[in-house]
């Protein structure tokens, strides 16, 4: 038993264009100044609510929920109309096919809604590879360990058994709360030494590196 947990946004897809799109439209809907574009990256997979309280703490709780709504709206939209990018980083879809080959299980812990995610892997027909898909719309925020211990569940695997990867800190945090070895990837939103400094064994470079840092982990 082997289990492959990924982040989503900055891991699998590049979707960080549309993010700060997003985001800067549904501040701006709540005639609200739009956050740095920089810090809306770092924000990235935390849960919609904690990101835009992590953006503008000292807004009131109707304020977020205004703008957590004004975001959802606008990135549906957007969807719906054709126009949302995500694409897969180069080299994701032959990895994931070949793990999945090699008897890895694999799994998705992302701050998307369940709709978001479906949608993003449907796109790249890629969601009957994964056996468990953990969202924001079920859990608390990350780095709280439920989605991943959710993921181990479905799966059947114990915590020694799986690997979480990951671009941000709040990955690897989750990881090390449930007890989970996590690899961090140097081409998401928080940088190499962060992630090493929030419990990373090691870093990917390279998607052609990433197979190679999951077996090591769980070595």
């Amino acid at each position: 038993m082997r289990l492959a947990v990924f982040d989503c946004d900055g891991t699998l897809v590049d979707g960080q264009a549309d993010v700060c799109w997003a985001m800067e439209r549904a501040f701006a809907r709540a005639a609200l100044p739009a956050p740095e574009v920089s810090a809306v990256r770092r924000a990235v997979g935390l849960s919609l609510p904690q990101a835009v309280r992590a953006l503008a703490p000292d807004l009131t709780d109707d304020q977020n929920r205004a703008v957590t709504e004004f975001y959802r709206s606008s990135f549906r939209a957007r969807r719906e109309e054709g126009l949302l990018d995500e694409p897969l980083y180069d080299g994701i879809a032959e990895l994931l096919a070949a793990l999945h080959a090699d008897g890895w299980r694999l799994a998705v812990a992302t701050g998307k809604s369940d709709r978001g995610l479906a949608a993003c892997l449907a796109t790249h027909g890629i969601a009957d590879l994964f056996v468990s898909l953990q969202t924001a719309d079920r859990h608390p925020s990350k780095p709280h360990p439920a989605m991943l211990e959710a993921a181990l569940f479905e799966a059947g695997a114990a915590p020694h058994q799986a690997v979480m990867i990951g671009d941000t800190s709040f990955d690897m945090l989750m990881a090390r709360s449930a007890r989970v070895a996590a690899v961090g990837v140097a081409w998401g939103y928080h940088a190499p030494a962060e992630l090493l400094a929030s419990g990373a064994l090691t870093i990917a470079e390279t998607v052609a590196q990433l197979s190679q840092a999951m077996e090591e982990a769980l070595a």
